[in-house]
């Protein structure tokens, strides 16, 4: 089964005038102040980081002012149901979709063709085969890419645990953007002079299981892959009992129990995302001339206490230096 949910931005300004954004799939809105809109949002699973994504892209057009009638599903892990509510929303009148992490944006670029597609949290539309190139998208879908910065996240691991020499990490095998994740991990790891340990899922069920396979680690990362991050208290569940560090990919993730991560604020990168789609709306700019656009905004997170219980003590330089400390 799918969520859905309708909500209305209210705008206290005058009246609102009721107008299509765009159409014939160019992008190209004749928008201006007292434009309302009804929007897409297909997001894959319900998890934090997707949920910050698709909570920032609504906080952008409320911020603006502008009035949205909200038409949100969650496919629940499910690509059936991302394929379905994708099919859906290329039967109604909505002016724009909003597709959520990777293979939501996939389903809705197959089956959405005559209105805009953003996309958020998606590693690499390029190689996931959303636009032609990041740079140039070349057709009615563009957005915002979370691509980690694999290497520093890495790098964590020996800077709380210094004598680190191998690091597990668990990915979906039908999730190309979380193999891409791990051919980096494996490049960082040749300077870091540590092992690499992998096993693949198909589906969070199958989490433990693998976890168990990779045998005995010094470390555990969690890509940003929605089957892994859906279910990371198993992650946190074993690197306690392992006596592991686990280093995650975003804030998330350490509010529910891993050590430490530095990286992207999806609350912020939605919010991005819903800039882009306001260029849009409003001003008339095409999707196929929008390059895909990464935040530079990272933040350091930490969590002392689940350290601890990985048998880890974060040094007081790096708690001081953490942009947000995990009580």
């Amino acid at each position: 089964m799918r969520l859905r949910t309708v909500t209305t931005a209210i705008v206290a300004v005058g009246s609102i005038l009721a107008v299509s954004a765009c159409s014939g799939g160019d992008g190209s809105g004749d928008g201006g102040e007292g434009d309302s809109f009804k929007i897409g949002i297909s997001q894959l699973v319900q998890h934090p980081a997707l949920d910050a994504s698709s909570a920032g892209f609504k906080k952008a057009f409320d911020d603006a002012g502008v009035e949205v009638e909200w038409d949100e599903q969650n496919a629940q892990g499910e690509q059936a149901n991302a394929t379905s509510i994708a099919q859906n929303f290329a039967n109604e009148d909505l002016d724009l979709v909003l597709a959520v992490a990777t293979p939501a944006a996939q389903a809705a670029a197959q089956a959405i063709t005559n209105i805009p597609v953003l996309f958020t949290a998606v590693t690499d539309a390029q190689e996931a085969g959303l636009v032609d190139t990041n740079d140039s998208p070349g057709g009615n879908v563009t957005g915002t890419s979370d691509l980690n910065p694999v290497a520093e996240q890495l790098q964590l691991v020996k800077d709380l645990k210094s004598d680190a020499k191998t690091v597990g990490i668990v990915y979906s095998s039908g999730e190309v953007n979380s193999q891409v994740q791990v051919d980096l991990a494996k490049e960082a790891a040749k300077d870091l002079g540590v092992e690499i340990k992998e096993a693949t899922i198909a589906n969070s069920g199958e989490l433990a299981q693998a976890v168990d396979s990779l045998g005995k680690v010094d470390a555990y990362y969690v890509p940003t892959d929605n089957n892994v991050v859906s279910a990371v208290s198993t992650m946190v569940q074993a690197a306690e009992k392992n006596k592991a560090l686990l280093v995650g990919s975003e804030a998330g993730q350490v509010e529910q129990g891993a050590a430490i991560t530095r990286g992207i604020d999806y609350t912020k990168l939605g919010e991005q995302t819903g800039q882009m789609a306001l260029k849009i709306l409003q001003d008339g700019q095409k999707p196929a001339e929008l390059p895909v656009e990464t935040s530079s905004d990272l933040e350091l997170v930490v969590n002392p206490k689940a350290a601890e219980a990985q048998g880890v003590e974060i040094p007081q330089d790096i708690i001081d230096e953490a942009d947000n400390v995990i009580e």
